[in-house]
């Protein structure tokens, strides 16, 4: 397992004006008639270097929050454990919580299915060659069967691999510290050295977790367009959301998960639905509460859940909190 950290302040180089599902902009516009308060937008630097943690990235290390310093986990491929013509795929290091592939030619589109103990088939799609891709393994310990399909066309696929895998966790954070193929980053992602600037002056981990939701939420703006045009397949960049200023509910969470995945705050990009429509959202973990699930805001006395895609609207907050309320009106399909 490779790690690199960044600490100290950063200078933020973006404009206030980021990047997920046509279903966002239908759930707009009925909030929007239906209530006037609410507009549920869904699917939605320099730094110093200081070190880096343990090579055991164990439960505990894994929490080891501090303030103005990040620290990536780089997902390795190491060996085939199954190599292909068209794809290797490394299962080496399940423990860490993720497994990677390497697709070997341009021009070919490879599905890969996962089912774990929790019952859930996860679906990833790769078209690039000679890249690692990661895939979580957020269903936690037991049995995982992963499928390997090729495209051969339009939705027609043949099978290339199955494998059954035992996976033991090093930690059950593990899987929401990682980048992957959905909340990808790196050391060197601008969103990273955000990261560390924001939390900077944050002396407690619910510190950095308003710090990182306040920035989110007063600097992108949701994308109308976006949500009416994107692709099936789409995967949010956190790079560009910054860059643009612009998003879908899909880029508002990944775009929080990274920046708290690379300060040893695990947290849960989730999809799903919120009320009727498609919608993606955060769930966190923190030292003194555990998992809060749809986002939190801490008041220093109540906990309260938020989604930042919502709050990012700017809409009437009692309404927004009436709504998400103890998170009734969600219903979690996936967890990446």
């Amino acid at each position: 397992m490779k790690q690199s950290s960044h600490g100290g302040h950063a200078h933020s180089l973006f404009s206030t004006a980021g990047s997920g599902r046509r279903g966002c902009s239908v759930l707009s516009l009925f909030f929007r008639m239906l209530t006037l308060l609410i507009c549920l937008l869904c699917t939605g630097c320099q730094s110093d270097t200081s070190g880096s943690q343990t090579d055991t990235h164990s439960a505990s290390a894994s929490l080891q929050y501090e303030p103005g310093k990040t620290t990536v986990l780089e997902p390795e491929f190491t060996v085939a454990s199954i190599s292909h013509d068209l794809i290797d795929v490394d299962f080496s290091h399940s423990g860490q919580g993720y497994f990677t592939c390497i697709l070997k030619e341009e021009g070919v589109k490879v599905n890969i299915q996962i089912s774990g103990p929790d019952g859930v088939t996860y679906k990833y799609f790769i078209e690039t060659a000679d890249k690692v891709v990661t895939f979580p393994l957020t269903a936690g310990d037991g049995s995982y069967v992963i499928l390997g399909f090729e495209n051969i066309v339009d939705d027609e696929y043949t099978t290339l691999f199955s494998d059954v895998q035992t996976v033991e966790l090093d930690s059950e954070f593990l899987p929401f510290l990682y980048p992957n193929q959905y909340v990808d980053f790196t050391e060197d992602s601008a969103a990273i050295r955000l990261a560390a600037e924001l939390s900077a002056d944050a002396a407690t981990d619910v510190d950095a977790l308003n710090a990182v939701y306040d920035y989110v939420i007063s600097h992108i703006v949701y994308d109308d367009e976006k949500a009416a045009t994107v692709e099936t397949g789409y995967l949010p960049d956190i790079d560009e959301t910054l860059a643009t200023g612009t998003g879908i509910c899909f880029d508002y969470a990944a775009l929080t998960v990274a920046m708290l995945r690379s300060l040893s705050i695990p947290a849960k990009l989730a999809i799903g639905y919120s009320g009727d429509y498609l919608h993606a959202w955060v769930d966190v973990y923190i030292e003194s509460k555990g998992w809060v699930e749809n986002a939190i805001q801490f008041s220093g006395e109540d906990w309260t859940l938020l989604d930042p895609t919502l709050s990012a609207s700017g809409s009437d907050s009692d309404s927004i909190k009436e709504y998400i309320g103890d998170g009734e009106n969600y219903t979690v399909l996936y967890v990446r």
